[in-house]
């Protein structure tokens, strides 16, 4: 049984669960780079970082013949014939689709080498495995589990919750009873003022 590869997964590389597999990508990959890479070590050494600089390598491309197709009537339009300058753009579409085709592959290497795996969709195309979901029934059947208390959102801490819990009553203040007032003790009373009157003196006789 021929093991699924997604669209796009480029000719002559084994399927990500295949035995050559890496062996494979790191040829295939090595084949559509510039022959200077071959000088680098590190390369044959480590394929996820020869898939990752090849994806970059190959988008930098696609964006270059982009660029130069949208500017090849100005550039080259005063120094070219007409039909040369015609030429010049199907030279850029034809390898802009070639670059974007090794872009997606080695794109797709890349993702097989971190351990993504592929699955068929209806649609005729592919997408990625998603994860087990975990249910929060298991979680409250495994072992060891602690349930934190429920924060409060306005201050961070613990909620405190309790089954007799009432709302607060507001306190009623409690009316003062005037106290009588003392009466001042006799030796407390004000003297009455004394009386300032001239004294007179008495003048004997002459």
């Amino acid at each position: 049984m021929t093991a699924f590869v997604p669209p796009g997964w480029p000719t002559g590389v084994q399927p990500p669960d295949g035995p050559e597999f890496e062996r494979s990508a790191v040829a295939w990959l090595l084949e559509i780079l510039p022959a200077d890479y071959l000088l680098h070590g590190v390369l044959r050494r480590h394929p996820v970082a020869l898939a990752s600089l090849a994806r970059h390598h190959l988008n930098a491309c696609v964006e270059g013949a982009r660029s130069g197709y949208r500017t090849a009537r100005s550039e080259l339009g005063p120094q070219l014939p007409p039909g040369a300058v015609e030429a010049m753009l199907t030279v850029y579409l034809s390898e802009g689709k070639r670059l974007a085709h090794a872009a997606k592959a080695a794109d797709l290497i890349e993702r097989a080498l971190h351990g993504e795996v592929f699955v068929p969709h209806m649609s005729g195309g592919a997408r990625s495995a998603p994860p087990p979901p975990v249910s929060s029934a298991a979680d409250e059947r495994s072992p060891g589990r602690v349930r934190r208390p429920a924060r409060s959102p306005a201050t961070g801490t613990p909620a405190r919750r309790s089954a007799q819990a009432q709302p607060a009553q507001p306190r009623t203040p409690r009316p003062r009873t005037p106290q009588p007032r003392s009466e001042p003790s006799p030796s407390e009373q004000p003297r009455p003022a004394e009386s300032r009157s001239p004294r007179r003196r008495h003048l004997g006789a002459t």
